[in-house]
């Protein structure tokens, strides 16, 4: 009888790993989030929720309901996005 091999499972932790992680960690998305985040700590979770709310309602839906121009919207959607681009790459 053979025994056939079984590949490895992976651990999780991969040495490329942390190559991609730092390539991740070198754009504007990541800078971006990561600047907001460190200079306003406590609007974080409000801007996340927000990005979360226009993502489901759209642009100008969420606009249109909150009274906002497209432009300051799609900005908070950009940075809540930008912040949990940056929170889920810094761990």
């Amino acid at each position: 009888m053979s025994v056939v091999s079984q590949p490895e499972r992976s651990t999780g932790i991969d040495a490329g790993g942390d190559s991609f992680i730092e390539s991740l960690m070198d754009t504007d998305l990541y800078s971006m989030g990561a600047y907001f985040s460190d200079t306003n700590p406590e609007l974080v979770e409000d801007v996340i929720e927000r990005s979360v709310l226009i993502e489901e309602r759209g642009l100008r839906r969420y606009a249109a309901e909150e009274g906002m121009n497209l432009e300051d919207t799609f900005r908070t959607l950009l940075t809540g996005l930008a912040v949990r681009y940056y929170k889920s790459v810094a761990g």
